[in-house]
């Protein structure tokens, strides 16, 4: 299988820019506020832990079979960068299959951003060989719940490790 690769992608207000670890700097600010590890756990990043995860990430997967896909958000409007979008994309049973996630910094919410960037990555990944999108979502967690339901996905009864699982078929 040929390994997908990010890369940029505009919408109305967006620019969603494939990760380099020279963001980290800039990310390690906006990702700052302990409130954002309310659902997921964990606690904000140093930039120089962040460097280090993006190092790993921009690296690739070490499964030749799965594409880890990392854009950060640009608001064009005010010139810098407001979260971030992921996909890790691998073979399923049934064709491709992409696991997505987002983030946006908490200054920068409720303004539709996660929504608009969720729905461009969607979009993006049905024009790729990409057959199921799926997410896991704190049942509690009710703007990320928001975001998935515009990007098209819907809850699910599967659970993994707490999280409800939501998907959209990609239809050809």
């Amino acid at each position: 299988m040929s390994t997908l690769a990010a890369h940029a992608i505009g919408t109305r207000r967006l620019d969603l820019l494939p990760l380099h670890v020279e963001h980290a700097e800039e990310m390690a600010a906006v990702l700052s506020d302990p409130a954002l590890h309310t659902f997921t756990g964990g606690t904000p990043d140093t930039p120089r832990a962040l460097r280090s995860r993006y190092e790993r990430m921009t690296a690739g997967s070490p499964d030749p079979a799965v594409s880890w896909l990392n854009w950060v958000i640009r608001l064009r409007e005010e010139s810098c960068l407001t979260g971030t979008v992921q996909a890790t994309v691998g073979p399923s049973g049934h064709g491709l299959i992409a696991e997505v996630a987002w983030v946006v910094g908490t200054p920068w919410q409720g303004r539709g951003i996660a929504g608009e960037a969720a729905r461009a990555l969607v979009d993006w990944l049905g024009r790729r060989p990409v057959r199921t999108v799926v997410a896991h979502i704190h049942p509690d967690h009710r703007a990320s719940a928001a975001v998935a339901t515009a990007a098209g996905l819907t809850p699910t009864d599967a659970w993994h490790e707490g999280e409800r699982r939501w998907c959209l078929s990609v239809r050809r």
